[in-house]
């Protein structure tokens, strides 16, 4: 079981209690705009992909995401390891009632190490459109590099993309 504290947070393991917050956090606007595969209009489309989810971390084929939780339990956003062909990719998304108070970039600081030791990489991407300079600000903030800043896929879409790289240089694996 997935269980990270940090001074404000808790990132943690996905239940069915969490599929009206899910749905709530998923549409404001900047989550409309950026990704809008990740809107869910209903709470039952929520409940659906928060079970999907939940075997996710059963088997280990598909997206591995995590809730964000307040120390008082309440769903502010969550962080994800999204398998890509060059490896992995981060995700995050914090609701946007609570948004810009650093719960993004805390969440992240704490997840990648233990992500990434968990699931034995050094190494993981970050691509978000380039006008998502709140996106780019986390990653900065966390340690990752820009690579790339142009034209490129963004969700089958051709979008000026911003991309990063994240290397854990002092990679432990975990036996």
């Amino acid at each position: 079981m997935m269980k990270i504290e940090t001074e404000r947070l808790i990132i943690t393991e996905f239940d069915l209690s969490m599929a009206e917050s899910v749905h709530k956090n998923s549409l404001d606007e900047d989550n409309r705009r950026f990704v809008p595969d990740e809107v869910f209009e209903t709470v039952e489309d929520a409940k659906e992909t928060i079970e999907f989810l939940m075997n996710v971390y059963e088997s280990g084929d598909g997206p591995l995401v995590y809730p964000v939780l307040l120390k008082d339990g309440t769903n502010v956003g969550y962080v994800q390891l999204i398998p890509i062909e060059e490896g992995y990719e981060v995700g995050y998304h914090i609701g946007g009632e609570y948004t810009k108070k650093g719960y993004a970039t805390e969440a992240m600081k704490a997840f990648l190490p233990i992500v990434m030791a968990k699931m034995g990489i050094d190494k993981v991407y970050g691509i978000c459109v380039s006008e998502n300079v709140a996106s780019k600000k986390v990653m900065e903030k966390c340690g990752f590099r820009k690579k790339f800043e142009g034209m490129g896929k963004y969700q089958g879409n051709d979008e000026e993309i911003a991309s990063y790289l994240y290397h854990n240089d002092q990679f432990v694996r975990c036996w």
